[in-house]
């Protein structure tokens, strides 16, 4: 395609979708670049326990069925540092990221679902639409889910000093541009905001998902949510959403609880506060136990004390965060056996290409707010000072700009 024509392409498709000119630059893409291999810079982790670092990279041409996008916006989440920190095991040198929004560049041949100048959200859960957990009305997690730092072929499409760069999580979304397989990238409304709804692609969805899709929270329950991160603060929006009328926040950083409680919480408490277990202070201020508990921390003891917390004839407890992968789970059998419910989830229990679209449809239409959740907007270039104030507890979510 000649340079006029992509500049023409380009305009007009900044014109039908309505882009605010401060954000034209951002979301502006080069359709010329179609079938050519990009170099871009991208957060590279070549050390366990380093800082990441920012480098030129290659990113080849997408090959059938896959997509390259251009990332406008990424979110740091727990899990990026988890990888970092060796809590959840990937192979280096790796790409992290996984939390974004931006716009295709380019597809492969095949590609059905998304075209050029497509704003889209990759996502770490795929859905291949075809087995047995697809059509399964209350399954999610895809079968053609294998994080094996590659793409769906078992390659790479990240080269960086002569060297080939693993995938994360299927996205990969600290690069400038990315591929992903196509039944893992959904087409949203052309008019979101990507710096907000990149949220969706994890944190959010997790949360949120979690209160209103899996445990199914009920209107007038009382629930109590671990961790009040990103991930256990879209748990409260969805709690309230779906009428609790007592929510609990229980963490550590009491610096949490003002937000926790301008999205919904009743009351916070902090387990340092006490002498007994969190669990036995929660029966005791709920009369017995809570209806529904969500762990959102990601450690074993939170996970217990959640589960603990939860009225032994009728209690639900949600496992959200993800615990260090070397660490195993001793429980009392009596702890279920009493009639208690114990669940897990990934991705809020939504099928990704299913939901996510109807995710931003709604934060269109202020069915939830986001904006309350991001407290840090990075150039990325600044990623390493994002993941110093998740460290730190000093933010909820870092959104970095391209």
């Amino acid at each position: 395609m000649q340079i006029r024509e992509a500049r023409t392409l380009n305009y007009i498709w900044r014109k039908s979708t309505r882009v605010p000119q401060s954000l034209a630059c951002k979301e502006r893409i080069n359709m010329s670049t179609a079938g050519k291999v990009i170099k871009c810079k991208a957060a590279v982790l070549w050390e366990l326990k380093k800082p990441l670092s920012i480098e030129e990279v290659e990113v080849a041409p997408p090959k059938a069925y896959e997509v390259r996008i251009k990332t406008v916006a990424t979110g740091i989440c727990q899990s990026d540092d988890h990888a970092i920190n060796e809590d959840l095991l990937t192979p280096l040198p790796v790409i992290l990221g996984h939390e974004a929004a931006g716009i295709v560049e380019s597809v492969g041949e095949g590609v059905t679902a998304v075209k050029p100048g497509d704003k889209v959200i990759p996502v770490g859960l795929p859905q291949c639409g075809k087995c047995a957990v697809c059509k399964h009305p209350e399954a999610n997690y895809c079968s053609m889910t294998k994080y094996q730092a590659t793409l769906q072929d078992g390659t790479t499409r990240f080269t960086c000093r002569g060297k080939p760069i693993h995938h994360f999580i299927n996205t990969s979304t600290f690069s400038e541009y990315t591929v992903v397989d196509e039944i893992s990238v959904v087409k949203i409304d052309a008019a979101a905001p990507l710096e907000k709804v990149c949220l969706i692609g994890c944190g959010f969805s997790t949360g949120y998902g979690s209160a209103v899709n899996v445990a199914k929270v009920t209107p007038g329950s009382t629930c109590a949510v671990f961790g009040l991160g990103g991930v256990g603060l879209s748990a409260i929006i969805g709690c309230k959403a779906a009428g609790a009328a007592r929510i609990i926040g229980v963490d550590i950083n009491k610096d949490k609880f003002a937000k926790a409680k301008d999205l919904g919480a009743i009351e916070c408490i902090c387990p340092q506060d006490f002498k007994k277990p969190i669990h036995e202070v929660l029966k005791e201020m709920t009369g017995g136990g809570v209806d529904f508990s969500f762990e959102a921390v990601g450690q074993i003891d939170s996970v217990l004390e959640a589960l603990s917390c939860c009225h032994e004839a009728f209690g639900m407890s949600v496992i959200i965060g993800v615990p260090p992968s070397s660490q195993n789970l001793s429980v009392n059998p009596i702890l279920l056996l009493s009639g208690r419910t114990w669940k897990g989830t990934f991705f809020g229990g939504f099928k990704s290409k299913d939901s996510v679209s109807k995710l931003v449809a709604d934060f269109l239409a202020k069915k939830f707010p986001l904006d309350p959740l991001i407290t840090h907007v990075l150039p990325f270039e600044k990623i390493n000072e994002g993941f110093e104030l998740l460290r730190s507890g000093k933010s909820i979510r870092t959104v970095l700009t391209f």
